[in-house]
């Protein structure tokens, strides 16, 4: 295993002498922990005292989170093409500094106008400081060894809620949610600006070679069967997997159990997330690429499921809920690595955002779905149990995949 922190000659991929700075691996630790924790996860923590406070209703305020996704998804695939091309810097110091002010826009919005706007400009930051834009870095930097190097990241990327989750509501039993989102936004500008601006300056290596056995232009990929497939699967898992993460809290508010158990309940998953994903390198050696999309996707209604027909005790959610936090764990990498396992890493920052792009979206509609069909279903189990088929649809579509693999020697 060639060391992560060394400089190689690259030959296997074909970009030459390559930079593997120190400093990135702990700086987008560090950076992916603070920005999903404080501008994602803070969120469903929040959004109960949010209404309760201002009198907007939960569905206008879930919109308006929703549309930071959309916002997010759609503007990916511009942030992927600039990563591509120029690298990470610039775009993830700019959108450290877009989501500290994003959160001060919506702590101070005396109106829902002012609170969308605020979740606006915070979709631009998710575009520019979550996963997608760490991935694409990560993968020019280190191949061949990247899916380590995504291992490690997204290791400290699952503590976000684990985190953030409790450190969220223990302020708000202090402070209204207002003066909560400002403290976080202090920590998130404090922790995040300098880390992407500082850490992230080493050269940015040319793009390798197109692999000779697959598609060789990003447009006869994204035109491709398995693309399409691929996509449409994600979107879905996409769908059910953010809906369950952001109702989770309340579903046992639902059942009696208080905003604090939630919380925590929300956190332990964050915690299973990182579990989980210290499997995933051993998961990747045994299975094939579609059957272990496959199945990652089967276990994650399933715990859907579990979640839609466990009423209790308090442990056992716990128990489902850290469960499903491994399964989620290992579908983020499984979607970090989606395009290397299939089309090798030459156009990955484009290839990715278009790929996430309408998984974002529905992780977008999500949230705001969620709020509206739960009443309608009567109730959040119910919501859980068509959130469950929905994820088991995406299952059988992702089988449709497969594609010719490139050998994974070469850093697929």
């Amino acid at each position: 295993m060639t060391d992560l922190n060394t400089r190689t000659d690259g030959a296997a991929t074909g970009t030459g002498y390559r930079s593997r700075p120190r400093a990135v691996l702990p700086a987008l630790c560090a950076t992916q922990i603070t920005s999903w924790g404080i501008v994602y996860y803070a969120f469903p923590v929040l959004n109960p005292e949010i209404t309760a406070a201002t009198g907007w209703s939960s569905t206008a305020t879930m919109a308006a989170f929703s549309l930071a996704l959309v916002v997010s998804g759609i503007a990916g695939i511009r942030v992927g093409r600039i990563i591509d091309h120029r690298g990470p810097r610039a775009v993830m110091t700019a959108g450290s500094a877009a989501g500290a002010a994003s959160l001060v826009v919506v702590a101070l919005a005396p109106n829902l106008p002012v609170f969308f706007a605020g979740w606006v400009l915070a979709g631009f930051a998710m575009a520019t400081t979550f996963y997608q834009p760490a991935f694409a870095a990560l993968t020019r930097w280190f191949a061949p060894g990247h899916v380590r190097a995504l291992t490690i990241v997204t290791l400290a990327g699952g503590l976000a809620s684990t985190v953030f989750a409790p450190l969220t509501a223990a302020l708000s039993d202090h402070f209204t949610w207002r003066t909560t989102y400002l403290v976080l936004a202090a920590i998130l500008a404090a922790v995040t600006i300098p880390a992407h601006a500082f850490a992230l300056r080493a050269p940015w290596p040319p793009a390798p070679p197109a692999a000779t056995d697959v598609a060789s232009t990003p447009q006869e990929v994204v035109r491709s069967r398995p693309f399409l497939l691929l996509a449409l699967a994600f979107t879905l898992s996409a769908f059910a997997m953010y809906a369950v993460v952001v109702t989770l809290v309340p579903l046992l508010l639902e059942r009696g159990y208080t905003t604090s158990q939630a919380a925590w309940a929300l956190g332990l998953g964050g915690a299973g997330q990182t579990l989980g994903r210290t499997l995933y390198a051993g998961l990747a050696r045994r299975t094939g690429t579609t059957t272990r999309t496959v199945v990652l996707i089967v276990l994650g209604a399933l715990t859907t499921a579990a979640l839609a027909v466990v009423p209790g005790p308090y442990g056992l959610l716990i128990a489902v809920s850290v469960a499903a936090g491994v399964v989620r764990g290992n579908l983020t990498l499984l979607q970090a690595t989606a395009i290397t396992d299939r089309w090798g890493t030459t156009h990955y920052g484009r290839l990715s955002g278009i790929l996430s792009a309408p998984a974002m979206t529905a992780s977008a509609l999500a949230p705001f779905a969620a709020a509206l069909l739960a009443p309608t279903l009567g109730g959040t189990p119910q919501l859980f149990g068509v959130l469950a088929a929905l994820a088991l649809a995406a299952a059988v579509i992702a089988a449709g995949t497969s594609i010719r693999e490139p050998d994974r020697s070469r850093g697929a």
